[in-house]
């Protein structure tokens, strides 16, 4: 019997080892195919510079080829080595210069994916210890030092000081979401809370872009109007609706800056403030009351159902209905708009769901040192793809209502 059992664990053994050399030859010959294609790539793009191939005389030649040198970049697969073209361009005044290649940059030593992976994990708050454990797979035997997690981090940070200085004159968007949520940061030798102010637009074709965010103290109306100010210098037009929470400054800047605007208050936060007027056994009851009017079949049946609601409630909560009445029209504003646009404008979700996913990312964190700090990880999450806008609802719509000017 223990025979037996010896001989069938040599067999797994076997069978293992074999399962491991067909990978490591498989992964082999994908190595030898990325380095072809990496040097397909190159010769292509030196052709097209050169403007004439291997071998051949004309007017047009731009400059000469001299010999190829070994250059290494490290992919998911590990280490690729190839051969990397050389060649003298011609210059203005009779010299020439190196050529470098654009595909390939002359410094870059890993693809994109693998710095975007360290990333991720950094903006996971994770040390340089535990992102080499967690990328061995793809590292193998890559180098991966604490100054190489610091340079690719800085490389996010000169990214995002380019985004928030970007001219946005080409960013028309028809709606703009607005609004902010707390962090705690380090500011001189004490934790405080600051805002971070946040706008998503919305682009003629439907689609949400992130065209500003910012670290004020607080929402009053003198930091939003900044805020605003600055998108407007640096060239944003266009903007029709803006949905925003209750804010009081938020709104006082909001008309300054864009008068007459068109503004929907955002009725997730109206539905909270609603539930905090009335005890528990009452909130079910205001709350479906309360959705009669921004679930309504159109804006008449929504007046009508704000009409019930205030002569229901004013008897049996006034601060309910003092709470809605505050709102006015700017709850309903959504209805004037493509029916099948109401659901993403009734509310700033959009914003919502940014902040949800940034506070899962650091509730492991008390504090951040820095103000920047949580900037990077905000943009990171957004510049790798770890939170993604979806088009509007209705986004069809949305070149007719530019057209038309509804």
């Amino acid at each position: 019997m223990n025979n037996d059992n010896t001989l069938k664990r040599i067999k797994r053994q076997e069978e293992k080892e074999e399962i491991l050399d067909k990978k490591e030859t498989l992964t082999e010959a994908l190595r030898n195919q990325i380095r072809r294609f990496i040097e397909t790539l190159l010769q292509e793009e030196l052709l097209a510079t050169l403007g004439i191939g291997f071998y051949e005389r004309g007017p047009e030649r731009q400059g000469y080829r001299h010999g190829k040198r070994e250059r290494t970049i490290s992919t998911s697969f590990g280490k690729t080595t190839f051969n990397l073209p050389r060649a003298r361009i011609f210059q203005e005044e009779g010299d020439t210069e190196e050529w470098e290649s654009k595909t390939l940059p002359r410094y870059a030593r890993r693809t994109k994916d693998l710095d975007d992976g360290i990333i991720s994990l950094y903006l996971n708050g994770t040390n340089t210890r535990k992102i080499k454990k967690a990328l061995r797979p793809l590292l193998k035997d890559i180098p991966l030092s604490k100054s190489t997690v610091s340079r690719i981090v800085a490389n996010l940070k000169e990214e995002l000081m380019r985004w928030r200085n970007r001219p946005l004159d080409k960013e028309r968007c028809l709606y703009l979401y607005l609004d902010g949520f707390g962090v705690k940061v380090r500011i001189g030798w004490r934790v405080v809370r600051c805002t971070i102010l946040l706008a998503v637009g919305v682009r003629e074709d439907g689609e949400k872009v992130l065209l500003g965010m910012e670290m004020m103290n607080g929402e009053k109306k003198e930091a939003w109007r900044l805020f605003l100010d600055n998108m407007v210098n640096r060239g944003l037009r266009g903007v029709r609706l803006v949905i925003i929470d209750g804010s009081l400054g938020l709104r006082q800047a909001v008309e300054e800056v864009w008068p007459g605007v068109d503004i929907q208050r955002c009725t997730v936060h109206k539905a909270r403030n609603l539930g905090a007027y009335v005890p528990e056994y009452l909130k079910e009851e205001v709350l479906g009351d309360f959705r009669a009017i921004v679930y309504a079949k159109g804006e008449d049946e929504a007046r009508e159902a704000k009409e019930r609601f205030l002569e229901k409630w004013r008897k049996r909560c006034p601060g309910v209905a003092r709470s809605l009445e505050e709102a006015g029209e700017e709850l309903i504003t959504f209805y004037r708009y493509p029916s099948e646009q109401w659901r993403s404008l009734r509310s700033t979700n959009v914003i919502e769901r940014v902040y949800e996913e940034f506070r899962r990312r650091i509730k492991t964190q008390g504090s951040f040192p820095s103000e920047d700090a949580v900037l990077v990880v905000l943009f990171g999450l957004f510049v790798t793809g770890q939170v993604k806008m979806r088009r509007i609802s209705g986004y069809k719509e949305m070149s007719l209502l530019a057209l038309t000017g509804a």
